[in-house]
């Protein structure tokens, strides 16, 4: 029967909550909710929850007039299809029948945008009267800030403010005291007794002892260790966090035993229901300054000061930690006893007072530790170290500025400011520490102990910081309200010509995107794996059939995210329309070479490991991608070369198709030389090489006489062309080897020298006109040679003498 109960109370508020989303808005009602809200903002004098109050319920209106316009929006697509599919008008008429259609169909669309239309003019209304709500409110706490007050420095006003802050202590001590009076003449107060106990056992021993135990642990964990490990690292962090959460369930034990007491009266219930905030502002802020300010010799965070600096480092997170805390309790109970402006003055310009020392201190110790963050080769401060000196000076002005302007009367102003700082800080160390936590790890995943930040960890870290801007915002006087207001807006979209984008399409477009990318290199790879291998295409045409494919792949997956993301291809065509007029103008050589590399792909004059010469430069092509092709030369060196050069240029592919290719060997024997013998002799060393092949069998060219030789050649085709280097070296080895077995004489190069004073080697005068006589010179053996050493003569310059 129960069940039977549960399943009609459920269809029933299925049907009500169908029949209520079908039923139009009531505009009536709405209407006077506009009245209501417009004399609201034009009186000014609500407070800040009846405020409140009037936003959400306009939030919820304008969530229902989106609902409707958004339903209404179905059916008027659905008629303009309908006329769409009957098209335009004829000139010369239409049929009767199709007439009556159209008529129809008119009247339906314009029944159908009526409501929608209506929805969408109330939806304006709502949303202007939420933004003049949060620019009232805006306005409202800025005067708040700015509003002077009295000055607290003056000692006149102090005696009052601490009977302010007397009188609210003593009424927390009387309603205790009255309790306990009450609670030992109860019979409840000794049967509660042992569970106060208990938990009042508990929370004391935590609170005492939990961070203890927790720091002791860690410390017999790092004993003995030269380094840490990147795992060990993670695990020691999450050790770590016992400082905040023991101490906090021990503060929950304490409270829930004063609960239990029945102690508490209304001042006693607002201190306990923070003490938990409190608590945590305390132990966070303490938690951070030993991970910062490490005592251990291994620290979690690598910070560089001295033992004694990072000591005053604890002390002071620990006690910017305690401020906070100390505002927050002072804010309840001022604004519970309605503390005179004195008392608020007095009080919160002392802790705001004690913040600003505090943030000094650190701002002093994080300034020299950003002073010693360098690059070791340049002595440069490192981009962290820029961000943490001017995270250090900011720190230190606030401190300043917050004190000045809260001495001289404007104490909210100088709060917030102090603790809107006090906040940052601490979530930036907080951040600082999670970013270290990410690249460990990802260090420990990839079986790596090092520091080194991968492409993960700090695209984690930026979404990190990303995740932590609303949190920034609420710290410098953002609302809630205004969180929200901005995230449906976001979530909205941004219109971009003619083209909405949201978080959500732009999400959906890389998910999509993501998996078509996935799905795409998945199938290259069997393609070039499993499939391509049991053809018969060479690896080049392998390469192209891979490469395209993932061409291919790519531009559907594109296609498809943007298909399931809603963006219109039509707009997207507007926009690669106008970014082809700056293609054409500045990117034309890129585009050039992509189009060559696609024809190199598909023609393949080239291929992977094709022994090729282009440009000057020769070597085997290793790459080709869709801009530039890697060559790597015979130095072993890589030469990027553009594909429009292939395309354009001259290219000389010495191994397409086949590694079959021709050696010339030129090689000069003495005149006086049986010529047929050494064409035999040169043939049958031509024909022994097994590298050269028989058919078509080598050729022994006789190319002529000359100047000191008769010179031959040795023409042979080998089996793979990529030896022709070590080919041609064996082939010379061997002639020299059969030509001084058979004494046969290479000739070196002589020359004649042509005297035109021979006279004046003897000493004579010169004639009128000089013979000129032909010397020979002979090497070694002319008796002229000691005389000839230092005086010019006509040759060929080679300073030989021959």
């Amino acid at each position: 029967m129960l069940r039977f109960a549960a399943c009609i109370a459920a269809f029933l508020a299925v049907s009500v909550a169908a029949f209520a989303q079908a039923s139009p808005p009531d505009y009536e009602e709405w209407g006077r909710v506009v009245l209501r809200a417009e004399e609201a903002i034009d009186n000014n004098r609500a407070s800040e929850a009846a405020m409140d109050e009037l936003r959400n319920q306009l939030e919820g209106w304008r969530s229902l007039f989106i609902d409707e316009k958004s339903k209404r929006r179905v059916s008027v697509a659905t008629v303009e299809a309908q006329l769409d599919s009957l098209g335009p008008v004829p000139e010369t008429g239409e049929p009767e029948d199709v007439a009556t259609e159209r008529d129809l169909l008119d009247k339906q669309l314009a029944f159908a945008r009526a409501p929608a239309r209506r929805a969408e003019l109330a939806e304006a209304q709502a949303t202007e009267l939420v933004r003049a709500i949060d620019t009232l409110m805006r306005d409202r706490q800025a005067l708040l800030l700015i509003e002077p007050g009295p000055v607290p420095i003056n000692p006149a006003i102090w005696a009052e403010a601490w009977r302010d802050v007397e009188r609210s202590l003593l009424h927390v001590a009387l309603e205790f005291s009255t309790g306990w009076v009450h609670e030992k003449n109860s019979d409840d107060f000794g049967k509660y007794l042992p569970v106060i106990l208990f938990y009042l056992g508990i929370g004391l021993i935590l609170i005492a002892r939990g961070g203890r135990w927790v720091r002791m642990g860690l410390q017999r964990l790092l004993e003995n260790r030269e380094e840490v490990s990147a795992a060990r690292w993670v695990m020691l962090f999450i050790l770590s966090f016992g400082q905040v959460v023991l101490p906090m369930l021990g503060v929950l034990a304490l409270t829930r035993s004063v609960y239990a007491t029945d102690l508490a009266g209304l001042r006693g219930d607002i201190i306990l229901s923070n003490l938990p905030l409190l608590t945590f502002q305390i132990l966070v802020a303490r938690w951070l300054g030993e991970r910062i300010f490490s005592r251990f010799e291994e620290p979690l965070l690598l910070v560089k000061l001295t033992p004694a600096e990072k000591v005053q480092g604890r002390h002071a997170a620990s006690a910017l930690g305690v401020s906070i805390a100390a505002n927050t309790l002072f804010s309840e109970l001022a604004r519970y006893d309605n503390w005179q402006p004195e008392a608020q003055a007095v009080v919160f310009f002392t802790i705001t007072l004690f913040a600003a020392v505090c943030m000094a201190a650190l701002s002093q110790l994080i300034s020299k530790h950003g002073h010693k963050m360098t690059v070791p080769e340049e002595n440069q401060r490192t981009a962290t170290g820029m961000v943490v000196v001017f995270l250090a000076r900011f720190m230190l002005a606030t401190a300043i500025v917050s004190v000045v302007v809260g001495a001289f009367g404007l104490t909210r102003a100088g709060a917030f400011l102090a603790f809107a700082t006090t906040k940052t800080v601490l979530l930036v160390g907080f951040l600082l520490v999670l970013q270290r936590l990410v690249q460990k790890i990802f260090a420990a995943l990839e079986g790596r102990n090092d520091d080194e930040a991968s492409l993960p960890a700090v695209l984690t870290g930026v979404f990190m910081i990303v995740l932590s801007l609303p949190v920034l915002a609420l710290f410098w006087g953002a609302r809630v309200a205004d969180l929200h207001e901005l995230w449906g807006r976001l979530a909205a979209g941004l219109s971009v010509g003619g083209m909405t984008l949201s978080p959500r399409t732009i999400i959906l477009f890389f998910l999509v995107y993501s998996v078509g990318h996935m799905l795409t290199r998945l199938s290259q790879s069997m393609l070039r794996d499993n499939i391509l291998p049991k053809t018969k295409l060479d690896p080049g045409g392998q390469n192209a059939i891979v490469v395209g494919a993932g061409y291919v792949g790519i531009f559907l997956a594109a296609l498809i995210a943007l298909n399931v993301a809603g963006i219109d291809l039509s707009n997207v065509a507007l926009f690669a329309g106008a970014l082809s007029v700056g293609i054409g103008f500045g990117l034309q050589t890129i585009v050039s070479n992509f189009v060559s590399g696609i024809i190199l792909l598909i023609e393949r004059p080239i291929s992977e490991g094709d022994w090729i010469e282009v440009g000057g430069e020769m070597g085997y092509v290793r790459d080709i991608s869709v801009r530039a092709t890697r060559i790597e030369t015979f130095d072993r060196t890589d030469v990027v070369v553009p594909n429009s050069d292939f395309i354009s240029g001259t290219v000389t592919n010495y191994t397409r198709g086949n590694t079959v290719g021709r050696i010339v060997v030129p090689v000069g024997v003495a005149y006086g030389t049986d010529t047929r013998r050494v064409e035999a002799i040169l043939r049958e060393i031509a024909e022994a090489h097994p590298m050269v092949l028989a058919n078509p069998a080598p050729g022994i060219v006789f190319q002529g006489f000359g100047a000191d030789s008769l010179d031959f050649e040795i023409r042979a085709i080998l089996r793979d062309v990529n030896w022709s280097l070590s080919v041609r070296s064996e082939i010379n080895h061997e002639i020299a080897r059969r030509f001084v077995e058979e004494n046969i004489e290479i000739p070196f190069a002589q020359r004649d020298i042509w005297l035109r004073n021979p006279e004046a080697l003897r000493g004579e005068p010169p004639l009128k006109e000089p013979p000129v006589e032909m010397v020979q010179a002979q090497p070694a053996q002319s008796p002229l040679e000691p005389d000839l050493q230092d005086m010019p003569g006509e040759g060929d310059g080679d300073g030989d003498g021959r």
